[in-house]
């Protein structure tokens, strides 16, 4: 398989068949796509422009021949200067082969489009293997992704764990918060700090739509008080050790 062969294209179009291929890569390549947004969802994010608010809404897929192989949703988040990233992912058989380093390129171009290059980069919350029962490992593994080679893969990418605890408000046992993930940040220039501000003002605007707007600045705030007043937080390695490793 060649770079001509897979062809990376943003769809704009809300009725474009390829969200619905978009879909089959997010359930093929993550194994709990319930806690994805869902392709029947993403019309609604593409419509008007992709603008909803101050926030604009991105797909870029890969395709190889009819079939989607890959692709990235992610946003342009105005209030704060920054993307976040809801999901990139690639099917098994075009892994190892740079789609995912060309989507990210992508993703980053349309950003750079979106505010004028101005964005300070792309946020991604990723599953931290270490935290994950051996059942989601299993599940995983069957998905056919190592949740360790996942954190490699953005590391790879340019992606670092911001070093500040990190919970997703709802989605977790019995209503409560999701507390397996980890915050990484792909900085547009490299860099071993983010500010602290860019932390909490990116998760505030990303968090709105589904909580609202008092409900977004109260989760922020609670996340903000993980940093301790320090102004700025370390970059650290993505990458946690795997089993057998130190």
């Amino acid at each position: 398989m060649t770079d001509e062969q897979v062809r990376i294209r943003e769809v704009v179009d809300p009725a474009d068949p390829a969200i619905a291929g978009f879909g089959e890569v997010q359930r093929a390549a993550y194994f709990e796509p319930e806690s994805l947004i869902p392709a029947t969802y993403i019309p609604r994010l593409l419509a008007g422009s992709g603008e909803t608010g101050t926030r604009r809404n991105f797909l870029i897929v890969a395709e190889l021949g009819d079939r989607v192989v890959g692709g990235t949703l992610f946003h342009w988040l105005a209030d704060a200067g920054s993307g976040f990233s809801s999901f990139m992912g690639v099917k098994r058989s075009v892994r190892r082969h740079g789609v995912g380093r060309r989507l990210h390129a992508a993703r980053l171009r349309a950003l750079d489009r979106a505010s004028a290059g101005k964005a300070a980069g792309v946020f991604i919350d990723v599953v931290n293997p270490t935290r994950l029962s051996a059942e989601a490992i299993a599940r995983d593994r069957d998905a056919g992704f190592d949740p360790w080679d996942r954190r490699r893969a953005f590391s790879h990418l340019g992606f670092r764990q911001v070093d500040i605890r990190y919970e997703q408000p709802v989605g977790g046992p019995d209503g409560g918060p999701v507390t397996v993930m980890d915050l990484l940040f792909c900085p547009r220039e490299p860099s071993d700090w983010v500010a602290t501000s860019l932390v909490v003002a990116t998760m505030q605007a990303y968090w709105t739509p589904w909580f609202g707007a008092p409900g977004a600045r109260r989760h922020a705030q609670v996340l903000e008080s993980r940093a301790h007043g320090a102004p700025r937080l370390a970059l650290i390695w993505p990458e946690p050790a795997s089993p057998g490793h130190t």
